[in-house]
């Protein structure tokens, strides 16, 4: 698959993700997925995804940049969003918050194989700090 047209695919997941759609996160997403070094499957990619909603009810995923390559992308997505109670190990509360995550995906047969993702946890506590 070419990069423009794996960007469209991406572009796809993520607004699978954001509008909740579970049934059809496997169209995006392999059964086998690996994040950040442990094999959770699509199921536990999917209860991470569903426990990130419950724990942060205003999540939403916007792009901010993107870099697509045959079978990889490369993604800085913004978030602008009140966590409820702790979050990342801090307790952020109900507070209104933005960050971003720095995240490299693998694709295999036109689905996500592996993850690596990196949130910017320094600028939430910041944000917290000033508070």
């Amino acid at each position: 698959m070419s990069g423009i047209g794996l960007a469209e695919v991406y572009r796809g997941y993520i607004d699978c993700l954001n509008r909740q759609d579970w049934a059809m996160l496997g169209q995006f997403v392999g059964d086998d997925v690996i994040y950040n070094g442990e094999r959770i499957g699509v199921s536990g990619y999917r209860a991470m995804l569903e426990r990130d909603f419950r724990e942060i009810p205003d999540l939403r995923f916007e792009i901010a940049l993107i870099v697509a390559e045959p079978s990889m992308i490369a993604s800085r997505l913004q978030f602008d969003c009140s966590p409820k109670g702790t979050f990342l190990g801090l307790a952020v509360n109900g507070k209104k918050v933005a960050f971003s995550e720095n995240v490299f995906y693998a694709f295999r047969d036109g689905k996500i194989a592996q993850v690596w993702s990196v949130i910017d946890k320094a600028a939430i506590e910041a944000q917290l700090a000033q508070r």
